[in-house]
């Protein structure tokens, strides 16, 4: 049974222990720790099970896995921390904008690391993570980061440069799809029906649509099978295009990768 040190105890971390709890409970002996607040680790205690400590360095030098889920402006220290106490631990950080590079830097030469990005759906199971490795990962040690991750979705091992670059893509526009879903909603509601069916019509079809996607469809011609040319679809369309929908999303996304280099 290998060990896993959790540092953070917020809806990430809880995420993923669940995830792990779920399908792989007799592989990892889970012990979670924060940066001081006691009454959240006594909540995931009760409600997970686990092993707490208020003193997480008690706990790195036996332990195989590190998971950082602490804010990206506290990784900084925390590495700083922990380093003396690296032996030949796997470390793995969910923080937006903390690369590869930024992981390896303040820790001993030679340190395993890897910089993992999912989404909220994490919490049903259903996210997109992307991972990027350090340069001193073994196979055995990418194989054990994989079973912690299925428990919250599927995964895709990308480059740094491109996990920076993908991150709006997979980690922040889940946002940008519910604030669709919150206009449509509210376009629903203004034809008269009340809040809950009209976020069941727009949830119900975004879940179909999303499937469609799953399928391995292409976009476009998901698109096509919807717009019957001249159609009121179509019509709907055309709005969309002479308002520059697809610039904005490409000016939403680059804010989102100017904003994880300022907060890092």
């Amino acid at each position: 049974m290998q060990k896993l040190l959790t540092i953070g105890a917020g809806r990430m971390a809880q995420a993923v222990i669940s995830g792990i709890l779920q399908q792989e409970q007799d592989r990892f002996h889970i012990v979670m720790s924060n940066r001081g607040n006691v009454a959240r680790l006594e909540q995931v205690k009760n409600k997970y099970g686990v092993e707490i400590t208020t003193n997480w360095k008690d706990h790195v030098t036996n332990a195989d896995i590190l998971f950082l889920a602490v804010p990206p402006s506290q990784q900084q220290s925390l590495l700083h921390e922990m380093s003396p106490y690296l032996t030949n631990q796997l470390v793995f950080s969910v923080a937006a904008g903390v690369g590869v590079r930024e992981l390896e830097a303040p820790l001993p030469e030679g340190a395993a690391v890897a910089w993992v990005m999912p989404n909220t759906a994490a919490e049903i199971g259903q996210s997109m993570t992307l991972y990027a490795l350090g340069q001193h990962v073994n196979e055995i040690q990418e194989k054990t980061l994989l079973t912690i991750l299925k428990g919250i979705g599927p995964a895709q091992r990308v480059t740094e440069e491109q996990l920076h670059a993908l991150t709006p893509v997979t980690g922040s526009a889940p946002a940008f799809m519910y604030y669709v879903a919150e206009v449509l909603t509210r376009l629903a509601r203004g034809k008269g029906v009340d809040e809950a069916v009209a976020q069941q019509l727009v949830s119900q079809m975004i879940l179909g649509s999303a499937r469609m996607l799953s399928s391995g469809q292409k976009p476009k011609d998901l698109i096509d099978q919807v717009a019957t040319p001249g159609g009121s679809t179509a019509a709907g369309l055309k709005v969309l295009q002479t308002e520059d929908l697809d610039g904005m999303f490409e000016r939403a996304v680059q804010a989102c990768v100017e904003k994880n280099k300022e907060v890092y």
